[in-house]
């Protein structure tokens, strides 16, 4: 008999559903996810900082004028209500909300003026594509706000520098090349659930989500450099994460910006230094010769691998190969903890170990990208005029692909706020339509380092989940939308001794 994994109302037995609905009533009960505001999650208990909506767009503005996303030969854009745009202003909304009423009105193709001009929101799946897949190099990125931490590494790199950078890592993440750092992931894993095991003898209160980025940041960090993460580097590395959460409320002025988490940075530059260094004089980790090694061979060849290059490519994996991992594992216990159902099919679909329950694993890890995808919004800015799903897009004008919202489409998924991993198992259960689901991205710049990501969560989860239930003393109270969709505040949680129908 299949579980239920629906979610459950106030209405229908009191507790909040944990989806943040695109126009979710604001709840502030204990366990409820409010509607996801702006703001970047507190570290040790700093008070958030409120980021304005307009941060999450290009910093530099476009020259279009209203009339600019017209067109000649097709039909403008279909723009929002300016009335639907200053009720949300006047309200306080949060970006995600007027996206989605955007989505909402006028489907898949809109125009939204969240700024003095018209950007457009796509979220259909063939304009999915259009924009992302079979046209990439009519729509760029432009600078992207996380230059401030990564520099000039792959995630902001454009044009000759990001191919250059793009094929030399590709290659590192598939084949072979990812073959070579299972046993690291794997030892990452085994030391997250020894970890664990101390947690469930000794009844401490441990923090789910800080849990989960010390696994991810350890697991990246033996890619990296062959070496398991000490302690002293992981105080250090805090400071990555610090400046992710603020990174979309920092000021506009680069210097500004610079200075307000220069503490941080310095940090940051101490430990690619020393790790950059090592690499340089041939030091391999217990673990053997890590990617960063092979970053630096690559510098005989490639003059522009300088020590600062190098630098910012080794934040750039830090970031783009922890926070994604960390934040949809924080998640995936969340939702687990208001749907056990779903980890008991999972581990009664197999013995430990088997295809079928790592398939099963591996849809609770699938569905959690749906409702949090890594990637939740993708800008992009029109190098060129082009016909978007049969609408006019004129040169200069601002994108944002959603991934988000196009997971949350009730005309691709059905029921999509309900949290369901068989949609990831059952025949059909998920759409055929390439540009339906695209947690990690798609086209030439989707996220290279996907397949790491998924071994590196199922192979954690194999680990865990048949050995404890994490117990929360209480629940983040919504989602800050960042670079990352993140749970809004700490997990505190104990550990149970599981207990399951499956076979271990």
């Amino acid at each position: 008999m299949r579980p239920t994994v629906t979610n459950v109302s106030p209405a229908r037995g009191g507790v909040h559903r944990w989806q943040t609905a695109v126009r979710p009533r604001r709840r502030t009960t204990p366990g409820a996810v409010a509607p996801g505001r702006l703001n970047a999650p507190s570290y040790g208990g700093a008070r958030p900082r409120t980021v304005r909506a307009a941060r999450l767009l290009p910093d530099r503005r476009t020259a279009l004028a209203t009339h600019a996303v017209t067109g000649r030969s097709a039909p403008p854009v279909p723009e929002l209500d300016s009335a639907e745009v200053e009720r949300w202003r006047a309200g306080g909304g949060e970006l995600i909300e007027l996206l989605g009423l955007a989505r909402e009105r006028l489907g898949g193709l809109a125009a939204v003026r969240i700024g003095p001009e018209p950007t457009v929101l796509v979220t259909g799946p063939e304009a999915v594509q259009h924009v992302l897949a079979r046209n990439p190099d009519g729509y760029v990125k432009r600078s992207h706000r996380a230059r401030l931490l990564i520099g000039d590494g792959l995630l902001a790199a454009t044009g000759d520098a990001w191919q250059r950078q793009r094929r030399l890592l590709q290659s590192q993440f598939t084949g072979t090349g990812m073959r070579r750092y299972e046993r690291r992931i794997a030892a990452a894993a085994r030391t997250t659930a020894q970890r664990w095991a101390g947690y469930a003898r000794s009844g401490e209160v441990f923090d789910v989500g800080e849990e989960m980025r010390r696994f991810a940041l350890d697991t990246i960090w033996r890619a990296l450099t062959g070496h398991p993460l000490d302690e002293a580097t992981a105080r250090e590395l805090t400071a990555v994460a610090a400046v992710v959460a603020v990174l979309p409320s920092l000021p506009a002025d680069e210097a500004r910006a610079r200075g307000s988490v220069a503490a941080d940075l310095a940090r940051i530059d101490a430990v690619a230094r020393r790790a950059v260094a090592a690499a340089r004089d041939g030091e391999a980790g217990p673990e053997g010769p890590g990617l960063l090694r092979v970053l630096v061979d690559a510098s005989g060849t490639y003059p522009q691998y300088t020590d600062r290059l190098l630098r910012d490519e080794l934040v750039t994996l830090l970031v783009a190969g922890h926070e994604t991992t960390a934040t949809t594992l924080t998640w995936l216990y969340l939702l687990l903890d208001r749907h056990p159902g779903a980890r008991e099919e999972a581990l009664a679909a197999g013995p430990e170990g088997s295809p079928e329950r790592r398939e099963a694993v591996r849809a609770l890890v699938s569905e959690t990208l749906r409702l949090y995808p890594s990637a939740w919004i993708l800008p992009r800015h029109a190098a060129v005029a082009d016909t978007v799903a049969g609408h006019a897009v004129p040169a200069g004008t601002d994108l944002l692909v959603c991934p988000y919202l196009t997971h949350r489409d009730p005309q691709l998924w059905p029921e999509p706020e309900r949290f369901d991993p068989r949609r990831f198992t059952a025949p059909g259960g998920r759409p055929a339509r390439q540009g339906a689901y695209l947690p990690f991205g798609m086209g030439p710049r989707a996220c290279l380092g996907t397949q790491f990501a998924l071994r590196e969560s199922v192979a954690l989860l194999e680990l865990l989940l048949p050995r404890h239930v994490p117990v929360f003393d209480s629940a983040p109270t919504g989602a800050a939308y960042g670079l990352t969709v993140r749970p809004y505040g700490p997990a505190p949680a104990r550990l149970a001794p599981a207990s399951h129908g499956g076979r271990v």
